[in-house]
């Protein structure tokens, strides 16, 4: 079968079409043959060797499929190596996705989507009437936090992005104004994956009893050094937050994704989807990534 594939750690030019023996599934394991396969900013730091340990090279990157069981049972499933035209899932992983739901939202909704909810309802802990800030507001997760912190009763939201087209984009997706700093008002809740200057400058506006919660580095810099002294004086928090461990809490994956869903079918949430890839170019879907040309969801089609 065919699969993507990198041998060296390096930019998106090390990702190279292979084939390779289908996966065989082992006890509590399901086969599945690829629909599509989400592209994430984090499988960019695998190639990169920021998550991934030599020894394990080479590696099919991916972690994020829909596709069919064998038994015909159409699913999404976290998986690992998933850049690939089948692959293997554990069978308490998996997520029935309704037939009238496309693969490209449904795969927004998996990460970014419980990502976005989890930001807003585990993390953050808003409250209804609060105002939010949004940063990378067109963005996978954050075109999905816009949308959700109206569905959970946020008073304001505020919408940060890289160009005029992105803002707009928020803007329409609910946001009611797009933010700059100095923000015009303190803010009870930022999300921030940008890091360097945002995250600086989304720290001094809080308002009281406020949250500013950190789930990236998107900007690449060194985060200065936090002194909880700081945090007195502004009567705020800082809260980071990282999707694997919470989706291994109770509750933490089915519920929140069923919800998701729902608000979907029903009009209510839109997931911003977007590029395209044949599986054999996930090379330039990663460069394109990177190079903040994309808006939404990639998606790789095998």
């Amino acid at each position: 079968m065919l699969a993507i594939r990198f041998d060296r750690f390096g930019g998106p030019e090390v990702l190279t079409p292979v084939d390779v023996p289908a996966p065989v599934p082992g006890p509590g394991e399901v086969l599945i043959t690829v629909e599509a396969a989400g592209v994430n900013f984090a499988d960019t730091l695998q190639v990169d060797g920021s998550y991934l340990d030599p020894s394990l090279l080479p590696y099919v990157p991916g972690s994020e499929v829909v596709g069919r069981t064998e038994d015909g049972r159409r699913v999404l499933a976290k998986v690992g190596r998933g850049y690939a035209e089948q692959v293997v899932a554990n069978e308490s992983a998996l997520v029935e996705v309704p037939e009238e739901l496309d693969a490209p939202r449904a795969l927004a909704l998996l990460m970014q989507g419980l990502t976005a909810w989890h930001l807003l309802r585990s993390a953050a802990r808003l409250q209804a009437g609060e105002s939010v800030v949004v940063h990378s507001a067109a963005g996978g997760v954050g075109s999905l936090a816009v949308q959700l912190a109206r569905e959970f009763g946020a008073g304001r939201i505020l919408a940060q992005a890289s160009t005029p087209e992105k803002e707009r984009l928020a803007l329409d997706l609910g946001a009611d104004e797009v933010a700059r700093y100095p923000l015009p008002l303190r803010a009870d809740v930022i999300l921030d994956a940008a890091g360097g200057d945002l995250f600086d400058h989304a720290l001094g506006s809080l308002a009281d009893f406020g949250r500013l919660v950190t789930y990236g580095n998107a900007s690449r810099t060194a985060f200065a050094a936090l002194d909880p002294a700081r945090l007195s004086r502004l009567n705020a928090a800082v809260v980071g937050f990282w999707l694997r461990p919470t989706l291994a809490r109770p509750g933490g994956l089915r519920e929140p994704l069923e919800e998701l869903f729902a608000l979907t079918l029903k009009g209510r949430l839109r997931p911003v989807t977007g590029a395209e890839y044949p599986l054999t170019e996930a090379a330039r879907a990663h460069t394109d990534l990177l190079e903040r040309r994309t808006t939404g969801k990639v998606v790789l089609r095998p």
